[in-house]
């Protein structure tokens, strides 16, 4: 049995598999030799010494007289039961030691083969637990060999897979190299019934989020500070990760950067100085995209087809080449980042483009004032000045929904038709309920006296329906509504 007893200590030492389940495959294997010898193991002891140096096979007699004794695998007669121990009498169970050369050669030989396959499969199990656990989780390991262009990687108890498809572009790595990488998958090996196949990646978006979760600890902070919202890579060229500060006095891309750099250059380190934007996510659309399109200085984004979520951003012709990025690579990172197709222009191409008038005339409005993230219409001498949406407690989340369809004041918004609200998919029907409220509780509507079809009257100026004095809001649209007295001159 001391081969058995080194192999226990093998596999908990080394192997490691836990002590008991080591132990029980161990009295498994022995149990079922016993039992193709015997016919049965219900009598069958197996005994581990308590340092794990010996193993021990016993069977349970009970020890009858002389003359009863019929069954050698279950009884031991008296006379033969007191050759063992003094003391023994009828009815007194006794632990017959098993010799191993007892058994036949094939039995051995199965019970070894059984035993080894039986631990085989519970270091497989463990070990498929265990690196489950670290899928989504970056890895350690050293470089083995190359197959076809797979690595190999050796990842201490087991080894992993790193496959070409899964490797920068721009990284070599010879035997013995340490590498750090990401664990994609983990599952069994089919070719092998004792591994399990890791698949490794250096590609993976999540591999530069971890990094940065290494590097960030306000990312992983109890009280995260700041998240990260997105990542798009084109592995070894560039990666543009958004941010977004869930603290008000949070600057979410100054602490991915770190002071003087020095936590984004240790990313790019480790990522053999790939270049990484860490740009800041912002709910408007049209703000994200200027963001997004970093290093290049954008002066305006404009909606092309909304539905389409087709843009353009206007540069200097001296930003056009950084903007685009070497082969469209900036540009088609900052689609997948803000799910936009974006198209760079300068203003002599935008100004080229085909667009229709009115569009071309709320762009040359733009360039107004380019230091303005959105342009508010210009005051005309003799109109008198339109109340902004910001003067009033509107949640800075829905003027910005508003912004986005160029809603900077209430007049614009109560002249909103129904059909209208209904092609702003980005606001609700509560958003839009929040707005009236605040608006009927904080301004007071004048309307306007109209001729209206039945005859002199007022009619509602968002909808057109015929109102009447002491109405509070449209029984059409439902905009609220007011009227001022106005005396009459006295003829």
């Amino acid at each position: 049995m001391s081969e058995l007893s080194d192999a226990i200590r093998l596999m908990v030492e080394d192997k490691g598999i836990s002590q008991e389940l080591v132990l029980d495959t161990i009295r498994q294997t022995l149990l079922a030799t016993y039992r193709r010898k015997y016919g049965t193991d219900e009598n069958a002891v197996v005994t581990f010494a308590d340092d794990l140096s010996s193993v021990e096979l016993a069977s349970r007699k009970v020890v009858v007289d002389d003359d009863d004794f019929d069954d050698e695998v279950t009884q031991i007669p008296l006379e033969e039961a007191q050759e063992l121990s003094s003391e023994a009498e009828v009815g007194d169970e006794l632990l017959i030691p098993i010799d191993p050369k007892s058994f036949d050669r094939i039995s051995v030989q199965t019970g070894k083969q059984r035993a080894q396959s039986a631990l085989r499969e519970i270091q497989k199990d463990e070990l498929l637990q265990e690196f489950k656990g670290k899928v989504g989780e970056i890895i350690n390991g050293y470089v083995q060999g190359d197959r076809d262009g797979d690595l190999l990687v050796d990842l201490g108890k087991t080894q992993g897979y790193l496959p070409k498809k899964n490797q920068s572009p721009k990284e070599f790595y010879t035997k013995g190299d340490k590498i750090r990488c990401y664990v994609e998958s983990v599952r069994p090996d089919e070719r092998s019934d004792k591994n399990i196949r890791v698949i490794l990646s250096r590609v993976h978006e999540d591999f530069v989020r971890k990094l940065f979760e290494i590097y960030v600890p306000e990312l992983v902070s109890k009280d995260p500070s700041i998240e990260i919202m997105k990542i798009v890579r084109e592995a070894g060229y560039r990666t543009k990760v958004a941010v977004y500060p869930r603290k008000v006095d949070a600057d979410a891309v100054g602490t991915c950067v770190g002071l003087k750099g020095n936590r984004i250059q240790a990313i790019m380190k480790e990522l053999d100085d790939e270049r990484i934007d860490v740009i800041k996510w912002d709910p408007n659309p049209l703000e994200y995209i200027a963001n997004a399109l970093s290093p290049a200085k954008v002066l305006q984004v404009y909606v092309i087809d909304q539905a389409k979520k087709e843009a353009v951003a206007i540069v200097d012709e001296s930003q056009l080449s950084l903007a685009i990025g070497k082969q469209g690579l900036n540009v088609r990172l900052v689609n997948r980042l803000c799910d936009w197709i974006v198209n760079v222009k300068t203003q002599d191409q935008f100004a080229e483009m085909d667009v229709s008038r009115e569009a071309r005339a709320a762009a040359d409005a733009m360039f107004d004032n380019m230091d303005e993230a959105y342009q508010q219409p210009a005051q005309q001498d003799g109109e008198e000045e339109e109340m902004a949406l910001t003067d009033l407690p509107i949640d800075k989340n829905l003027i910005a929904k508003l912004n986005f369809y160029d809603i900077y004041t209430v007049e614009e918004f109560i002249n909103l038709t129904e059909e209208d609200l209904a092609g702003m998919t980005n606001l609700s029907a509560e958003d839009i309920e929040n707005i009236n409220k605040v608006i009927r509780e904080n301004v007071d509507i004048v309307e306007d006296e109209v001729e209206s079809e039945e005859g002199e009257g007022f009619a509602c100026p968002k909808c057109g329906y015929p109102l009447t004095v002491g109405m509070t809001e449209c029984p059409n649209c439902h905009v609220g509504i007011s009227f001022e007295e106005v005396e009459e001159d006295e003829e």
